[in-house]
């Protein structure tokens, strides 16, 4: 099960015995209490490439986030989800792959309990 890092979905996922995959968002700005910020507010996506990169390199290297209210929050990054609606998206999605690529980041799709895993490079 996919779900956003931290959340109460993830939470009860794990209770429950599921296998589950922590994600992070790449093109979206975070709040306090560790929820994306709603599309509807200003600065819900982040409109910048290199942004985004930086936001994708602190969640995975340190394990935290900075909220649009400037604190640091934690994250466990196992996965990454960039939004398609995105203008640019595709800009974005080669940048991230570049920066992963080059911090030596191993991109491949989570592993299911009876398959066995793909490298996507």
């Amino acid at each position: 099960m996919f779900g956003l890092s931290g959340s109460a979905l993830i939470t009860a996922a794990e209770q429950c015995g599921l296998t589950v995959a922590h994600e992070v968002f790449a093109d979206r700005s975070y709040q306090d209490d560790g929820t994306l910020t709603p599309r509807s507010q200003a600065g819900a996506m982040i409109e910048n490439v290199h942004d985004a990169v930086d936001q994708v390199m602190n969640m995975l290297h340190l394990g935290e986030v900075r909220t649009t209210q400037g604190i640091w929050i934690p994250v466990k990054a196992q996965t990454l989800c960039l939004h398609g609606d995105q203008p640019g998206a595709s800009g974005f999605a080669s940048a991230i792959r570049q920066a992963l690529l080059r911090e030596g980041v191993t991109i491949q799709r989570p592993a299911r309990r009876d398959d066995s895993e793909i490298d996507l490079q």
